[in-house]
């Protein structure tokens, strides 16, 4: 039998899987390290990673996989990665990483790119970049430029932490379209690198990595990567992308109209479109999809990020006299649609980009101590964070999509039916249900180098589907909920 191997680098661990090359079947996924990666932040708001330490884990987690699964190293037949995005990872003429990585999470680039977004203009960013430089990887490289010019001198080439996997793997720098749109480094007019972002920063043009395809034979493991990830030398590197690009292959969305949802501490809506239009671009991300290609009709994910939403029930999980979300479901099901007038807004967890960064925090309003219990706050808690994933869908709309069909995997909070029958109802479109993982998703996308993506679409249906939420007819009640909740959302961002 032969092998894909998925890897996807977060923030918190590496999964890495293993696929069936015929039948996309996943046949395990391995965690490195057991508990979670540390971060180290050296001031408020930093966070950094060192990118040997993910190879460490990496290298790890492919033994364990080989070992678990009596696997060789001659039946992995390709590699595909997905990894935490908008990270910087800086190497000498050498390849060695000169500093950790300024990873997706810290903000210390945020007044850089607030200043190129006002002296570039708000226009040329939003038709050319699709987006503001903002906390992106430019600014961070920029900001590594003004605050540490001993580190930017020795500067060889600048990737994305898959692109320095890849190369730890090959010893061969390449970086791709969609790694350089979501680093802000990618001019969409003119379907190039945005030199003119270059200039502005004084960044050289020779720090940018060669740019190969996301699905094609990227590079190869050599004689150094072999010996410390137990591969063979010569197996190729298929695939490669960012988490957010990632899962939405994942849950099979490549087309405009298909949306991906995910429903973890955070709440995300990617939805691929052709539309080149960032009206919303200070509150919603455009990258190049996976499927963006030079020349042709643009792929691109348009990307909305809800912080606060699995935390906010997470939250209650540990502070209600509760034992699991099953119980909360289920007193949550006993309380009407609209919880008897109870809201929860859920965003506690920072700054809400899509309420243009305002931090409103969690409120709960409309408490009656006579009459409400622990199942109305529950109730509250799911249709808040509901309500916030439809809120969120609405700005999609106004910046020109069109939802088809939305795909979801298989969380905490798409396994609620009060969670997923509230969003389906409000936003009038069906909801598929997969049981995948990004790891799984990066294994089979090693295949997508043949360019059959009609059989990848067929794998995952036939290996993942789990089930479809259906609109519901009677969408009354579930909009007069949605209205009060608004209500009052709109009162604190009003204040």
């Amino acid at each position: 039998m032969n092998y894909y191997l998925g890897l996807d680098i977060g923030s918190s661990s590496i999964k890495a899987a293993l696929v069936e090359v015929d039948s996309g079947k996943s046949i395990g996924v391995v965690q490195e390290p057991k508990e979670e990666m540390g971060m180290f932040a050296q001031k408020n708001g930093w966070a950094e990673q060192a990118p040997l330490d993910w190879w460490l884990h990496i290298c790890n987690a492919i033994k364990s996989l080989q070992k678990q699964y009596n696997v060789d190293k001659a039946q992995i037949k390709g590699i595909g990665i997905s990894y935490q995005m908008h990270g910087l990872v800086l190497v000498d003429k050498q390849g060695n990483p000169l500093r950790r990585s300024i990873i997706w999470c810290d903000s210390r680039a945020v007044a850089t790119g607030n200043k190129a977004f006002a002296e570039i203009g708000e226009q040329k960013c939003a038709t050319q970049l699709l987006n503001s430089p903002a906390n992106f990887t430019a600014s961070k490289l920029k900001w590594v430029k003004e605050n540490e010019p001993e580190v930017y001198k020795q500067i060889y080439k600048f990737m994305l932490p898959g692109d320095f996997i890849s190369y730890k793997f090959s010893n061969t720098i390449n970086t791709t379209i969609s790694g350089l749109s979501e680093g802000i480094f990618w001019d969409f007019k003119n379907d190039s690198v945005a030199d003119f972002l270059l200039e502005y920063y004084g960044i050289e043009p020779s720090l940018v990595p060669d740019i190969v395809d996301t699905f094609s034979n990227q590079a190869q493991v050599d004689k150094k990567g072999a010996e410390e990830s137990g591969l063979a030398v010569g197996t190729p590197i298929f695939y490669r992308a960012g988490d957010q690009p990632n899962n939405a292959l994942s849950l099979n969305v490549f087309n405009p109209g298909e949306v991906a949802a995910t429903g973890g501490t955070s709440g995300v809506v990617y939805a691929v479109t052709e539309s080149l239009s960032a009206k919303e671009s200070a509150r919603v991300n455009n990258f190049a999809h996976v499927n963006y290609t030079k020349g042709a009709a643009p792929k691109i994910g348009k990307l909305l990020c809800i912080n606060g939403a699995g935390i906010q029930y997470r939250w209650l999980l540990n502070n209600l006299a509760v034992s699991s979300y099953e119980e909360m479901n289920t007193l949550a099901s006993e309380i009407a649609i609209g919880a008897d007038g109870v809201c929860l807004i859920p965003f506690g967890n920072g700054a809400e980009r899509m309420l243009n960064n305002k931090e409103i925090g969690t409120r709960i309003v409309n408490m009656n101590l006579n009459n409400h219990h622990k199942g109305h706050m529950c109730r509250a808690a799911l249709e808040g964070i509901a309500f916030s994933f439809v809120y969120g869908m609405e700005i999609m709309k106004t910046d020109g999509i069109t939802p088809s069909v939305i795909r979801a995997g298989n969380d905490n909070l798409f396994r609620s039916e009060i969670f997923a029958n509230t969003v389906a109802t409000l936003i009038e479109q069906e909801i598929e249900i997969y049981n995948t993982t990004g790891a799984i998703g990066a294994a089979r996308a090693a295949n997508l180098y043949k360019g059959d993506f009609e059989s990848f679409s067929k794998t995952i249906m036939d290996n993942d589907h789990v089930m479809t939420f259906m609109p519901f007819k009677d969408k009354k009640p579930y909009l007069e909920a949605y209205k009060n909740w608004k209500k009052e959302l709109e009162l604190i961002l009003n204040k």
